[in-house]
């Protein structure tokens, strides 16, 4: 890889984890906001601030449902460079609104802050396709790999961050609000970093026509794509099942273990550093000797079975010993899946692609929180069952029906 590669490499590695972070910081942070006694009157019901707090989780992957495909089709436009650039200041915007929204305890600003930044948090469409642009076939796996260790470091990180910075009695001027301006002024970096490391990767820019309303419109365009609607499918149903894990797992460990917000922010980044391993470091060998489609045949199975073994032990420390195994298995997921998607698309098409494929990654991760009342009102465990079960038949899907084949979609209107 060239020099000016490298340099770009590690632009979008960098993207990548502050978006993270900033997803990581809030896990611990939200019940504490939300279930904090000033934020709400007293005379606002508990089931309402528990539905507040899902359509507040749910508004970020919503907004990327909408964004992601826009984007990545104005990036094959206008460049990757000028629109990461863009969605970075709007991600800085949504970060120091969520904070303001903390120090005046205003819940339309909080909203606000989430629908703006998951709007621009839609620019892994255009990481990914600027991965596309910069790999060849042999290091493909292995660069989507290192955007997935961002991925698991940010989890790391941003929990971590999110417990530590809004502690005031770690330093007595840190609140809530602190964790979000840091990640403010990681994004600015950021900025700074595309801004002079990144080369613009697109060779050939491509005019199509954008409708802001892409999302829904193309919904028929991927049920049209018959040598990739089962992937498409498949990573849904994925990331339906584990958005329903990691979005309210903390509310299992708080109910059957009695975690305090410290214990969760750990435990999650214990599971962004065995995502980060996996990503980083055990796929590079295991995809030079084996296909992405056998690799995912195992991993997602494994990955299945895994969860459901969450609701068995009585006594913590085993959660720690069951982690490794899950955040191997899934760590291997999502590159391998970027692999075969990219792989399967001409090179003008990379863009617009990729922002499908994001699109329905945030479309499963808004439905579990709005569907959370339900199944939190059967069992905490609930969830984990949930999750489990639908990675079971995205297992079953891509087991049976999931075939690459080697004529490359092009996306030609």
């Amino acid at each position: 890889m060239s020099k000016n590669n490298k340099s770009s490499l590690f632009s979008l590695f960098l993207v990548v984890f502050i978006d993270m972070l900033g997803i990581g910081i809030i896990i611990p942070i939200l019940p504490i906001i939300f279930y904090a006694k000033d934020f709400f009157p007293a005379s606002v019901p508990q089931s309402t601030i528990n539905i507040l707090l899902g359509l507040l989780i749910a508004s970020y992957p919503l907004a990327q449902f909408f964004a992601a495909p826009v984007l990545g089709k104005y990036s094959d436009r206008y460049g990757r460079k000028n629109l990461l650039i863009i969605s970075l200041i709007g991600s800085l915007l949504g970060y120091a609104l969520f904070a303001v929204g903390i120090i005046i305890g205003n819940i339309y600003i909080l909203f606000l802050s989430r629908i703006i930044d998951g709007v621009t948090g839609g620019n892994i469409s255009i990481v990914n396709s600027a991965i596309a642009d910069i790999s060849d076939v042999e290091n493909k796996t292995k660069n989507f790999g290192l955007i997935g260790m961002a991925f698991g470091l940010g989890f790391i990180f941003g929990p971590f961050i999110g417990g530590v910075l809004s502690d005031s009695n770690i330093i007595s001027w840190f609140n809530l609000a602190t964790p979000f301006w840091t990640a403010a002024l990681l994004v600015f970096i950021n900025i700074m970093f595309i801004i002079f490391s990144f080369k613009e990767s697109i060779v050939q820019k491509v005019h199509k026509p954008i409708h802001f309303l892409s999302s829904i419109i193309d919904i028929r365009k991927i049920i049209s794509l018959k040598s990739l609607n089962i992937f498409f499918l498949t990573i849904f149903l994925i990331n339906f099942g584990w958005s329903f894990f990691t979005q309210f797992f903390q509310i299992f460990l708080y109910d059957k273990f009695s975690f305090t917000s410290t214990q969760i922010g750990y435990l999650f980044a214990y599971m962004g550093l065995w995502i980060a391993i996996s990503q980083g470091v055990l796929i590079r060998p295991i995809s030079k000797k084996f296909k992405s489609e056998k690799i995912l045949k195992i991993v997602i199975l494994l990955t299945s079975l895994t969860l459901l073994t969450f609701i068995i032990p009585s006594q913590n420390y085993i959660l720690y010993l069951i982690i490794p195994i899950l955040a191997i298995s899934f760590g291997f997921i999502n590159p391998n899946f970027s692999t075969i998607i990219s792989n399967s698309t001409t090179p003008t098409a990379q863009g617009e692609i990729l922002g499908l494929r994001q699109s329905v990654v945030s479309l499963s991760q808004a439905i579990p929180p709005i569907l959370a009342g339900i199944s939190l009102s059967i069992s905490t465990s609930m969830p984990i069952i949930i999750s489990s079960a639908v990675l079971f038949i995205a297992w079953i899907v891509f087991f049976f029906l999931g075939k690459q084949t080697e004529q490359k979609v092009s996306l030609d209107d």
